[in-house]
């Protein structure tokens, strides 16, 4: 500068000069590649990965935690085409854009997991790092060069980012700037999008932890003053990303995608302590502020689904519940399959629950935790079974009677193993007892009557066979799914029946010979019962 002075034609070429050459440097900073990604690629590779995936998804729908797909949940394949056949365009986007990299698939690494050991950084970048850095230094430029870095590739978490397939338009300014769009979406439902965001998000979380470790671990001269804010501004850009996806979900209402949420709730929740490790000073207060609304959005969503599940089996249903119960007969009712589902799949969360439901009202107005969500589903059930149960007084009360032992007793093991204390529990196995007696008092105990003293005794026996074909063949397709239930319902029947023929047998022993069923057939067509569409039926 002084050889030079600024105001000179030599000045300003010189300035000309040094600019040209910073922005080559910087664009040579651009181009290293810091950071080894290689190590990450799957087993058998790119297909096996997206493969794995898609078999994860699968799963998750397979499990507790689809109950939402009972009514009518969508169940498309993750990024497959309708002949089920994954679609090669898809396995060329899933490439990271600029660099070449490939997604990490799940069966990389486990949820639980990212392995230290792997070493990431790149050794041959070190010493370009601390010349690019002397040179800036010395030419007063450390200004231009934090700008460059959030624009800094990154193969590692690119990698895991490349899971949710993309397109990100890059701003200057992180938090307020970039664009997201979806490659393939039209093949995505909600569902896998937010299983491919939770993956990536644990493992983004994970690796930043231990990139942070291991570039502090090296001694890169003249770029050691500059590897907090590196590491820094790729964890601010990445996780932004990541935040903006999450908050795109905070406007769902359905209670079909209330666990998908759900998960993504607890997983942005917990992955915080990772993400704004790396964040120093104003970014990351900045950071755990946006978090900390997002979090309040989805909780704000999660409990307007949580409120449209408990409406649901408030009103008992869709429109077309009444058109269903019909068909139902007694065995155990969706609407109460439904109800269970959510309580058996919502359990694990109760944690995150009782965050969520701490404030609430309207519809869930007193459900200020999962205790009480638990008591209000099965509060909400029991009178629509009621209710329910009145549509098969036609054939008799018997078939009430059934139909709530059925549902009381689904309720009381499925849903009595997670929450209702021992009163609780005393109170529906009374109830089932209590239907257990009025089903046989009302459907068998006609039966017997047939047998009443005073007629001809083979006159009697021929209306006691004529009301036992009736009430066999209409009772004998019922389905009790519950093996102590079928066997007290049937030891029951039997005790009633069977007690009861055979002693009249004994006092007309002239009709031995005569008589359709010994005691022990007739025991035999008792284990016929409520064995549902399988049962055999081989006894008239």
């Amino acid at each position: 500068m002084h050889a030079f002075p600024m105001a000179s034609p030599a000045g300003r070429r010189m300035d000309g000069a040094l600019r040209a050459a910073m922005s080559c440097l910087m664009e040579e900073f651009l181009s290293l590649r810091v950071w080894d990604g290689s190590q990450l690629e799957g087993r058998s590779g790119l297909r096996f990965a997206i493969d794995k995936l898609s078999v994860s998804v699968a799963a998750a729908r397979g499990a507790s935690s689809s109950f939402a797909f009972l009514t009518g949940g969508s169940t498309a394949s993750t990024v497959r085409t309708s002949t089920g056949e994954l679609s090669s365009r898809t396995v060329d986007v899933l490439y990271a854009s600029g660099s070449g990299s490939q997604p990490a698939g799940p069966d990389v690494f486990s949820d639980e997991e990212f392995p230290d050991e792997l070493d990431l950084i790149c050794p041959a970048s070190l010493s370009v790092l601390h010349e690019i850095s002397l040179r800036v230094i010395r030419a007063g430029y450390t200004k231009e060069l934090l700008h460059t870095f959030a624009d800094a590739p990154c193969e590692v978490l690119d990698r895991f980012l490349s899971i949710l397939q993309l397109q990100v338009g890059c701003s200057p300014e992180a938090e307020t700037g970039e664009s997201i769009s979806y490659e393939n979406a039209e093949w995505w439902t909600a569902e896998d999008m937010i299983r491919r965001w939770i993956l990536a998000t644990k493992l983004v979380e994970k690796a930043l932890v231990t990139m942070q470790t291991q570039l502090h671990a090296q001694s890169n001269g003249a770029f050691d003053r500059f590897k907090n804010d590196y590491i820094m501004a790729m964890a601010k850009r990445r996780s932004y990303i990541l935040l903006r996806f999450a908050d795109g979900f905070t406007s769902t209402r359905s209670p079909e995608k209330l666990m998908y949420v759900l998960e993504m709730y607890e997983v942005l929740g917990s992955a915080v302590p990772g993400l704004v490790l790396v964040l120093t000073g104003q970014h990351k207060e900045l950071f755990s502020r946006q978090v900390e609304v997002v979090l309040a959005k989805l909780a704000r969503a999660l409990r307007a689904m949580i409120g449209g599940a408990v409406t649901k089996v408030r009103a008992g249903g869709s429109s077309g519940t009444q058109g269903e119960t019909r068909g139902v007969g007694a065995g155990v009712h969706p609407l109460t399959r439904y109800a269970v589902s959510c309580i058996e799949s919502l359990a694990p969360h109760r944690g995150a629950l009782d965050v969520i439901l701490a404030s609430t009202g309207g519809i869930l107005e007193g459900v200020n935790s999962f205790g009480d969500l638990f008591s209000e589903l099965v509060a909400s059930l029991e009178p629509k079974l009621e209710e329910i149960s009145t549509l098969r007084g036609e054939e008799g009360g018997g078939l009430r009677h059934l139909f709530l032992a059925n549902n009381t007793s689904f309720v009381l093991i499925r849903a009595g193993a997670i929450g209702g204390d021992d009163e609780w529990a005393a109170c529906r196995r009374s109830r089932v007892e209590q239907h257990v007696a009025g089903y046989v008092e009302a459907s068998w105990a006609p039966v017997v009557a047939c047998l009443e003293a005073g007629k001809p005794a083979t006159k009697a026996l021929a209306k006691f066979n004529a009301a036992l074909d009736k009430a066999y063949s209409g009772h004998v397709r019922c389905e009790v799914s519950d093996p102590e239930l079928r066997a007290a319902l049937r030891k029951a029947v039997s005790e009633n029946v069977v007690g009861a023929y055979g002693a009249y047998l004994l006092e007309h022993p002239k009709l031995g010979r005569s008589a359709r069923h010994t005691p022990d057939t007739l025991a035999g067509l008792v284990s016929d019962l409520f064995e549902g569409e399988d049962a055999s039926g081989n006894h008239s």
